[in-house]
C-alpha cells in the first residue's frame, strides 16, 4: 500500500511538472547552458529535481532554474531524464539504470559491443516475432557481434545464462517492465517513441557508462516530444499519448528540399542526428568493402583535430572490427589538406587497402577551404599497389555542415568524378537549432554505396523521427536565405574586429571564397597574447578567451550564449573547441581558440559595442 501511495504521489507530481515545465525543455536543442556542468551531466539535474519533488514544488520559476541535464539533446535532456527517473522510481531502481533511446536497435548493439570487447556471451530473448529492423546476419557479419536468439512466451520463461541475458518486449506501455532475476537487460520497444533500457542488478552497472556512450556517439536519446508523450501516458494512462503527424508529406518535402539544396540526383537519407547518419555511412561502407573487396584492409582517414564526435566514433568502429583502422589526416593550420591526402592515399594504395576519407570543408575550427581543383586532381589520380595493380579509388565523405549550400555533387561540379558522399548536421542550418536530424546525399558514382548506407541506417533504427521530418520540411526552404544573411553579419563582425583589434588572428573565408558560395557564419579568433615563454603566452590567451566569452554572455544574455552550436534562428554562439567539440581529441591536436557563430537575427551593433569594451580593457 505504501508503494502504491508513493507511486501516486510521484505520478501526480509529474502531471504538475508537465503543466509548468519551461518551453525550452521541448523546443530547443540546448537548455540553460549558463548553469551546466559537464562533469555532472544528468546527475546535477536529477539531484535538484528530486529536491523539488520532495518539497512538492513544481512552480514554473523553480523548474526554470534547474541546471540543464546535458549540453545537447542528442545526448539527453530534461524530459528524457524525468522519464528515466519516473520509471526508476516505479521499479525501485536508480535513475542511471534506465536509459531511453530514440532507436529501438541501438541499445542492443551497445550491449553487444561491450560484450564483444569483453569476450562475453549474449543471449537475446524476445516474445512474438523478432523486430523487423533487427538484421541478425548483418549484425554478426559486418559489426562482428556474437549472440544467440531465443523466442519465449514471457519474461519468466528465461533461464539463467552464462553471459548477458537481454529480454526484448514490444508493447504500447513502454514504461512497465516484466521482471525476472535471470535477465540482465530489459528492453521495451514502442513503435512511436523508441525504446527504454532497464539495467538489472549491481553486477551489470559497469555497462551503464558504455551504453550511454553509444547513445552519445551512434544515436540519440528519446526526443523531447516523444519523451513528453511517454510521460503523459505514464502520468495519465487514459490520455492519447501518441501524436499525429503527416509524415509521408513531411518526408517527401524534406527529401525534395535536400535534393534541390545539394544538387544531388541520388536518394537523400535522413538520420536522427549528424552522428547517426555518419555511423550509417561508416558501417555501410564497411559492408560494401567486405562484399566487394574481400580481405582488404579498410582505412578511415580522419583529421585528428576534427569534431570530437567524428574522431571518437571512427576510432570506436575501428576498435571493434579487425581489418578497420583509422589514419590521421592533418588538414589545417600548418598542414595543407591536399598534400596530406596525397601522402596518405599513396601509402594506402601501396598497401592495397581501401581508403575512406572523412573531411570537413570548410575545416573546423580554422574555417579553411583547400584548393578545390587540386583536391579533385588528387582524389581522381590513378594509383597502383606495390604489385603494380590498380589501387581501389577513394570515397570522399564530406562533412559540409559549415556550408551546406555549396554544390559539390552535381553533374558538372568539382567532385562529380570522385565517389563523394556529403552529409550535414541538421541541428545547425537545416533546422535552425530546432531538432538534431542530419542528412546525407551522394553523386551518381555512389548509388551502390547509398543502398548500403540506407540498409545500416535502418538496421540501427536511426532514421529521423516523424517530428524531425516535420521540422525539416518547415525549415529547409528558408535555409539558403538564412545562410546568406548570417554570413553578412559574420563578415561585418569580422571586419569590425580587424579594425578594433588588428593584432588578433582571425580564421575566416576570403572574399574570393565567399564569391564561390563558401559563406559560413562561423569564424575562429586567436586573441593577441603576451608572456616570456610559450606556456605563459598560452595561459594568457586562454584566460583572455574566457574573459571575452563571459563578457559577451553576461552583457547580452538574451542573444550571446556559451554553446557549440551554430546556424540557429537567432543570437550568437561562442565556444572554445578544445573544451567542447574536441572533447575526445588528443591534447596536442586541440585548438584553444574562440569559435564564434552568428545568426541572421541578432543585434550586431550591440555585439560590436561590447567587443569594443573588451578591447579597451585588455
Amino acid at each position: 500500500m505504501a508503494k502504491i501511495m508513493q507511486n501516486d504521489k510521484m505520478l501526480n507530481y509529474i502531471k504538475e511538472v508537465l503543466k509548468n515545465m519551461p518551453t525550452d525543455w521541448l523546443n530547443l536543442t540546448t537548455h540553460r547552458l549558463d548553469i551546466y556542468d559537464e562533469s555532472l551531466a544528468k546527475i546535477e539535474f536529477l539531484d535538484q529535481f528530486e529536491k523539488l519533488y520532495n518539497d512538492n514544488n513544481s512552480e514554473p520559476s523553480a523548474l526554470n532554474e534547474l541546471p540543464t541535464a546535458y549540453d545537447y539533446i542528442r545526448l539527453g535532456h530534461p524530459l528524457s531524464c524525468v522519464l528515466e527517473w519516473a520509471i526508476a522510481n516505479l521499479h525501485n531502481t536508480k535513475a542511471e539504470n534506465v536509459i531511453s533511446f530514440s532507436s529501438k536497435t541501438t541499445p542492443i548493439l551497445a550491449i553487444l559491443r561491450k560484450n564483444l570487447l569483453a569476450n562475453r556471451n549474449t543471449q537475446i530473448a524476445y516474445t512474438g516475432t523478432i523486430p523487423y529492423f533487427f538484421n541478425e546476419k548483418l549484425t554478426k557479419d559486418v559489426y562482428g557481434y556474437n549472440f544467440e536468439l531465443i523466442r519465449v512466451n514471457k519474461a519468466s520463461d528465461i533461464l539463467a545464462f552464462d553471459g548477458s541475458n537481454i529480454f526484448i518486449s514490444q508493447h504500447v506501455d513502454i514504461c512497465t517492465f516484466d521482471t525476472n532475476e535471470n535477465v540482465d537487460f530489459f528492453l521495451n520497444l514502442n513503435a512511436d517513441f523508441g525504446s527504454i533500457l532497464l539495467v538489472n542488478g549491481q553486477e551489470n552497472e559497469s555497462y551503464i557508462s558504455e551504453v550511454q556512450h553509444v547513445r552519445r556517439r551512434e544515436t540519440i536519446a528519446m526526443t523531447p516530444i516523444n519523451a513528453l508523450s511517454a510521460l503523459k501516458g505514464l502520468a495519465t494512462p487514459s490520455s492519447d499519448a501518441a501524436r499525429g503527424t503527416n509524415v509521408t508529406i513531411d518526408k517527401a518535402a524534406t527529401i525534395a528540399a535536400i535534393k534541390e539544396i545539394t544538387g544531388a540526383h541520388t536518394k537523400a537519407l535522413v538520420g536522427s542526428s549528424g552522428l547517426s547518419i555518419q555511423y550509417a555511412i561508416m558501417m555501410g561502407l564497411i559492408d560494401y568493402a567486405k562484399e566487394n573487396h574481400k580481405g582488404k584492409a579498410i582505412k578511415f582517414v580522419v583529421p585528428p583535430n576534427c569534431y570530437g564526435g567524428t574522431n571518437d566514433q571512427a576510432r570506436r568502429v575501428a576498435a571493434c572490427i579487425d581489418n578497420v583502422e583509422v589514419v590521421d589526416l592533418p588538414v589545417d593550420g600548418d598542414h595543407d589538406m591536399v598534400q596530406s591526402i596525397e601522402i596518405v592515399l599513396e601509402k594506402i594504395a601501396k598497401e592495397d587497402a581501401i581508403p575512406y576519407i572523412i573531411a570537413e570543408i570548410p575545416t573546423n575550427p580554422r574555417v579553411e577551404v583547400p584548393d578545390l581543383d587540386q583536391l579533385r586532381n588528387v582524389l581522381t589520380k590513378l594509383r597502383t599497389t606495390s604489385n603494380r595493380e590498380v589501387a581501389v579509388d577513394p570515397v570522399f565523405i564530406l562533412d559540409q555542415t559549415f556550408c551546406p549550400n555549396v554544390l559539390f555533387l552535381g553533374e558538372d561540379k568539382i567532385l562529380s568524378q570522385v565517389r563523394t558522399i556529403s552529409y550535414a548536421s541538421g541541428s545547425k542550418f537545416p533546422s535552425g537549432g530546432q531538432c538534431t536530424a542530419g542528412y546525407c546525399v551522394g553523386n551518381k558514382k555512389t548509388t551502390a554505396l547509398l543502398d548500403k548506407i540506407e540498409l545500416h541506417l535502418e538496421l540501427c533504427d536511426n532514421e529521423a523521427t516523424d517530428f524531425q521530418y516535420e521540422i525539416l520540411a518547415k525549415q529547409l526552404p528558408s535555409m539558403l536565405q538564412r545562410i546568406s544573411d548570417a554570413y553578412k553579419n559574420t563578415r561585418a563582425f569580422v571586419n569590425f574586429i580587424k579594425e578594433t583589434l588588428p593584432t588578433a588572428k582571425i580564421n575566416f573565408v576570403s572574399e574570393e571564397l565567399a564569391a564561390q558560395s563558401f559563406t559560413p557564419s562561423v569564424f575562429s579568433l586567436d586573441l593577441p597574447t603576451k608572456g616570456d615563454n610559450h606556456e605563459e603566452r598560452e595561459n594568457y590567451k586562454r584566460e583572455l578567451n574566457l574573459k571575452l566569452i563571459n563578457l559577451m554572455i553576461s552583457k547580452i544574455p538574451k542573444e550571446s550564449k556559451y554553446c557549440v552550436s551554430y546556424g540557429q534562428l537567432k543570437g550568437c554562439y561562442w565556444t572554445i573547441p578544445a573544451t567542447s567539440t574536441q572533447g575526445t581529441t588528443k591534447e596536442g591536436d586541440k585548438d584553444y581558440i574562440a569559435r564564434v557563430a552568428l545568426s541572421d537575427n541578432m543585434d550586431l551593433e550591440l555585439h560590436k559595442k561590447v567587443f569594443l569594451d573588451f578591447v579597451k580593457n585588455i
